[in-house]
C-alpha cells in the first residue's frame, strides 16, 4: 500500500471538495458537511434539520435497526452522529484505522439510506422538545435566544437551529425525511478527512458514498453584515432571582481584512469587561463579552445582575475609554500568545482539526486559513486591534429578562456617545 501524503491537500470527487489532513496517528476522523444551516428552511420549520441529523443514527437504517447499528459501533469503540448549527450541519465518524472499512459501511448507510423509523422518531422528537423546555428554564440560554430573535428579526439567524417546542412537536418522520433528502446533495456537501489514509483509498470510499447522492443545484452560503443603526432595548418580564442583560452589535464578516484583529480585540475587551463589572464593581458573578463568528458575525455582551442600570453605566464608560485610548501593547502581545496557545491546545485532536478545516472552508472559502492562522495573528499590531474595536463597537441591540421595574430602558437607548454613528458612517 502506498504511503499517505504528509501535507494537507484537497481533491474533488464527483463534484464534492474533499479536504485531507494527515494525522500522524491511527485515529480516523471524517466529517461530511451540509451547508446552509438556518438558511435551508423557513421559521415555521426551524429545528427540522436538527431532528434529521439526529435521526440518521437514532432511527436506524434500511439495513440495521437502531440497536444493531449502535451495537456494531460499540463493539469497536467507534462513533457516528450528526449535529447541526446556524451555518451548516455535520455528519461525523470516528474510529481507529483497523476498523475503518466496517465503520465506513455504517457511515455510508446512515447518510444514504436512513430509515426515519416512526417509533424511534417520536422518541427523539420528544427528547428534543424536553431539551428545549429545559433550555427555556435556564436563564443564560433563554437570554441568548431572546437576543438573537430580537437582533436578527427578518434574518435566518433569528432562528434557533434546534427549533421551538411548537414547531418541533408537529414535525413528522415523513416531513423530516423529505427535508433531509432535499438537502443531501453533492452541491451542498464538503468532506473533511483527518487521517493517515492513502489518497486512492479516500477517493474510492468517497466516490462510493457519493454514488447515490444527487448533484443538486449550485449552492453558496450567504454571508451578511450586521449593522445596527440605533440603540434599542427590549424587555421581557420573567420571575428570576436576578436580571439578565445581553447586547449584540456588529462584527466583521468572515474574510474581512480586520477579522483576526477584531477577534483579538474582543478577547482583550472580555478581560477588561470582567475586571470592571465583577472585580471592581461587583455587578455580576460572570460577565461575558465575546465575538460570535458565523455567516453573520457579531459581538455580544452578557451579564446577570441585580443592578442593570449601574451595569450599562460602567459598560459605556469602559467602551468609551477603549475607543479613546485603544489597547495597550502588552495587552495585545499577551492576548496573541494566550489565543495562539489555546488554538494549539484545541488542535490536539483529529476532531478539532477537522472542525477547524470545515469551518474555515464553509465560512471563509479557505480551509488553508486553519493552517496559517498562527502566522496571521502573530503579525497583528496594537493599532490594528484597537482600530478594529473602534470600527465595529457602536450602536447596540440590548435585551433584558427579569424584573422590568429594576431597569431604565432609556439608559440603554442613550447608549455610547448618546447614540453614536453606525459602522462605516
Amino acid at each position: 500500500m502506498a504511503k499517505a501524503q504528509d501535507k494537507a491537500y484537497e481533491m474533488t470527487v464527483n463534484g464534492v471538495k474533499v479536504i485531507v489532513q494527515p494525522s500522524g496517528n491511527d485515529i480516523i476522523e471524517i466529517e461530511t458537511v451540509i451547508k446552509g444551516g438556518v438558511q435551508n428552511y423557513p421559521a415555521e420549520k426551524a429545528g427540522i434539520e436538527s431532528l434529521a441529523m439526529n435521526a440518521l443514527t437514532e432511527c436506524g437504517t434500511l439495513r440495521h435497526d437502531k440497536n444493531s447499528f449502535k451495537d456494531q459501533l460499540d463493539k469497536v469503540g467507534a462513533s457516528i452522529y450528526g449535529l447541526c448549527g446556524k451555518d451548516y450541519s455535520v455528519i461525523r465518524m470516528n474510529c481507529i484505522k483497523p476498523d475503518f472499512d466496517n465503520v465506513w459501511a455504517l457511515y455510508t448507510e446512515a447518510i444514504t439510506i436512513p430509515k426515519f423509523d416512526e417509533k424511534e422518531f417520536l422518541r427523539i422528537r420528544q427528547d428534543a422538545v424536553n431539551t428545549l423546555k429545559e433550555q427555556d428554564s435556564q436563564p443564560d440560554a433563554a437570554i441568548d435566544k431572546f437576543a438573537d430573535k430580537v437582533a436578527f428579526v427578518g434574518r435566518p439567524y433569528a432562528q434557533d437551529p434546534y427549533g421551538t417546542v411548537d414547531v418541533i412537536s408537529k414535525l413528522t418522520p415523513e416531513q423530516t425525511k423529505a427535508y433531509y433528502q432535499s438537502i443531501i446533495t453533492r452541491s451542498r456537501m464538503l468532506i473533511v478527512v483527518v487521517a493517515d489514509l492513502d489518497k486512492s483509498i479516500i477517493e474510492q470510499k468517497v466516490s462510493q458514498l457519493l454514488g447515490t447522492i444527487k448533484p443538486g443545484s449550485a449552492y453558496e452560503l450567504k454571508k451578511s453584515f450586521f449593522r445596527v443603526y440605533k440603540n434599542s432595548f427590549s424587555a421581557e418580564s420573567r420571575d428570576l432571582a436576578t436580571n439578565y442583560v445581553e447586547g449584540i452589535t456588529s462584527g466583521p464578516e468572515p474574510g474581512m481584512e480586520d477579522y483576526n484583529a477584531f477577534n483579538v480585540a474582543m478577547r482583550i475587551f472580555a478581560n477588561r469587561h470582567f475586571l470592571d463589572i465583577r472585580t471592581k464593581n461587583g455587578l455580576s458573578y460572570a460577565p461575558l463579552a465575546w465575538f460570535s463568528s458565523g455567516s453573520t458575525a457579531v459581538a455580544k455582551f452578557s451579564v446577570s445582575t441585580t443592578q442593570p442600570d449601574k451595569y450599562i453605566d460602567v459598560f459605556n464608560k469602559l467602551v468609551d475609554t477603549v475607543k479613546m485610548e485603544g489597547f495597550k501593547p502588552d495587552e495585545v502581545a499577551n492576548m496573541k500568545t494566550t489565543y495562539l496557545t489555546g488554538f494549539y491546545y484545541r488542535q490536539e485532536t483529529n476532531q478539532a482539526q477537522a472542525a477547524s478545516l470545515a469551518a474555515n472552508e464553509v465560512l471563509f472559502g479557505n480551509w488553508h486559513r486553519a493552517l496559517t492562522l498562527v502566522d496571521d495573528v502573530k503579525k497583528l499590531t496594537t493599532e490594528q486591534v484597537s482600530d478594529a474595536f473602534r470600527k465595529y463597537i457602536s450602536n447596540i441591540v440590548w435585551v433584558y429578562q427579569g424584573d422590568p421595574k429594576k431597569v431604565t430602558a432609556q439608559n440603554y437607548i442613550n447608549g455610547l456617545d448618546k447614540g453614536g454613528n453606525p459602522v462605516g458612517q
